[in-house]
Formats: C-alpha cells, structure tokens, sequence
C-alpha cells in the first residue's frame, strides 16, 4: 500500500516539505526556554507538533469546508500555545496559507486578515508587548497574500488546461468527420462505378462476352485506381487535378449510358480550391449515375474576377432530396474556403459550386 504525504502534482514538488521550517522554532523551544527543558515541556512541544504535521499535510487533500475546519484547527493550536511559546506564531502562518486556497478570493483575504489580527489581540489581551506579535502578523499577512495570488494563477492554469484539452477533443472530432468526408468522396464515386460496370458486365456475360470482360478489365482497373488514390491520400496527395476528374466522369457517365459535355476553362487555381471543386465533381457524378437516371450532363467551370464557378446540369428526374451526406461534406468544405453550393431540382437537376479566390485566376484557354 502507497501511502502519500501530499497529492501528486507537478506544480507542487517538493515544497511542501521545505514549508514545515516554520514549526522548527515551536518544536525545539525546550531549547532555548529554560521553563520548558524539561521531559513534560519536550512531551508536550513534540506532540503539539505531530498533531499540527497531522493537520498540515491533511490540508493538502481537502478543499471548501474542511479546508476551513483544518485551517480553523491550525489557528487553534496558535490561539492555545501563543501564550507559552513565541514559536507558536508558526501556526497563525499555516492557517493562513491553508485559507489562501479559498474560493472566492474575498474569502479568503477575509479569512487571512481574521488570522492576522488574532496575534495582536491576544497580546492585548494578555497584556503582553505588542512587539513579538508583529513577526506573525507579517508573515501571516505576507504568506496569505502569496498563496491568494499562486490559487488564481492554478485556477486560471487549470481553466486553460481544460479549454486546451477540449480543443484537442473538438479538433479529434472534427479531424474523424473530415476523414469520414474524405472516404465517402474517395471511395462512394469509386464504388458505385464499380457496381455499374459489375451489373453491365453480368448482363452481358451471356449475349456479349468480349464486351462483358473489357467491363471486367475496366472494373479491376478502376480498382488498381482506386487502391492507388487511397494510398495517395494517407500520403496527403489524393487530387490528380480538375482535367483528371473530368476525365474519370466522362468514363462513369458512359458507362451508365448518358452523354457528357463539357467546357471547362483550364485555370491556375490554389491546390486547396482545386482539390475542393474536384470533389465536388465527383459527388455530384455519383449522384447522377446513383439517382437522377440522366442521359445528359454538361458540366461548366469558368472564373469570373475572383470567383471560380462550376456547375453540373442533368436533365434526370429532379426533386429537392434532403442532402445526403455527401453533398454536405462538399458543403461544409466549400464553406471553410468561403464558398458555397445550391441545387435546383425542377428541370433534372443542377449544381452549382461557387469559390472565392484570393487574386483572379489566370484562364489560359478554353475547352
């Protein structure tokens, strides 16, 4: 069994020993007090001592009231021996420490003076010189004030260290929701062609088997793509480019039988905005060949100023579907770059993705 004289804290160390110097004077007054050389004065100075190191380590594992009730003992021990040892001031000082740690701070500058004027009083009261009882009101008052301050700064330590850990949690999850965004971009549009040229390939198998391997080969080759993109995306460099990306959606369009035009304009485009549109161009083809049952698409992308448009047309089936997951990802990305997204179902249906762009981008031609 492991038994602690004080809590582990690093802000602590070993300080709480080096303060037990105070009693040091109390505990050997036989020394120096001819009254007390004695065995009863030695008896009794050392079991005042033990009872009071009973009451100061036990002041480091309790707060609110029972701090105060071990405080209020420890001041006691002051009150009662004040009057036989000039050492026992100690005690008044200890108090005072303990009642330091108090919340709110006017408690405990309320309580510290409290302690602080107890010396002085009972010097009046004993009639004694009011000389001697400086030195514990001082230091009571000096010590006090100290451990106030040092309470604040831990609390308000404390308070940071949590507001820090909970932004470590948010920034976890917010990390876990773009990774879930990020495989529903990579892999969803991968999938699903995968799927339709899996059912092409089964529904030819029979009437057309050239045509029906070349879907086979076409499917192990949009795996080995697809392996190859998840690889590059644990290593941070997923887009191929915007051309890239239109060329995987004219081979997705085909394969689900609908044509694809496009005109895009090649521009100089910031990698993170690029990467954006990309797979934005991706969701909005996966939806097409999941649901619209379109057999037309165009896609435009052009810049205007500093504005990056790209929009997807479909003259499929149309509606205002919540959006599904995907279409939120591409939301929530565009609208960490400050852009955004609209969807108009009533004739098929149409996608526009807008970006702003820092400087205008530099259109080099057309195609």
């Amino acid at each position: 069994m492991n038994l602690r004289l004080i809590p582990r804290d690093n802000d602590l160390g070993w300080t709480p020993f080096a303060w037990l110097i105070y009693v040091v004077p109390f505990t050997l007054t036989p020394l120096y007090a001819q009254r007390h050389a004695n065995a009863a004065g030695w008896t009794l100075h050392v079991a005042v001592t033990l009872v009071f190191l009973v009451l100061y380590f036990r002041g480091y594992w309790v707060r609110g009231r029972e701090l105060i009730l071990v405080a209020a003992a420890m001041v006691t021990l002051g009150v009662a021996f004040w009057p036989v040892s000039l050492g026992a001031g100690a005690f008044f000082i200890y108090g005072a420490a303990m009642l330091g740690q108090l919340e709110p701070p006017r408690h405990a500058v309320r309580g510290v003076v409290f302690i602080a004027l107890l010396p002085t009083v009972e010097a009046m009261f004993l009639r004694r010189d009011l000389v001697p009882a400086l030195w514990p009101v001082i230091f009571t008052l000096l010590i006090g004030g100290i451990n106030i301050h040092f309470a604040q700064v831990n609390r308000g330590n404390a308070r940071l260290r949590l507001a820090r850990e909970e932004i470590e949690h948010l920034a976890k999850v917010a990390e876990r929701e773009r990774i879930a965004r990020d495989l529903h971009d990579l892999l969803g549009h991968t999938l699903s062609l995968v799927i339709l040229k899996s059912e092409l390939a089964s529904k030819l198998s029979e009437r057309d088997p050239e045509r029906a391997r070349e879907e086979i080969r076409d499917v192990e080759r949009i795996s080995r793509e697809a392996l190859a993109e998840v690889r590059a995306a644990v290593a941070g460099y997923r887009s191929g480019g915007l051309a890239s990306e239109v060329q995987h959606a004219r081979n997705a369009l085909s394969t689900a039988g609908a044509t694809f035009e496009a005109d895009v304009a090649k521009l100089q485009l910031p990698p993170a905005h690029e990467a954006v549109l990309c797979l934005a161009l991706r969701e909005a083809v996966t939806n097409i060949v999941r649901h619209a049952g379109a057999r037309h698409v165009r896609l435009s992308v052009a810049a205007v100023k500093d504005v990056c448009t790209l929009t997807v047309s479909d003259d499929g089936r149309g509606g205002d579907p919540p959006f599904g997951s995907g279409l939120n990802g591409m939301r929530e990305r565009l609208e960490i770059l400050g852009g955004t997204v609209t969807r108009d179902g009533r004739r098929g249906t149409t996608l526009v993705v807008t970006l702003p762009l820092s400087q205008p981008a530099i259109q080099e031609q057309s195609a």
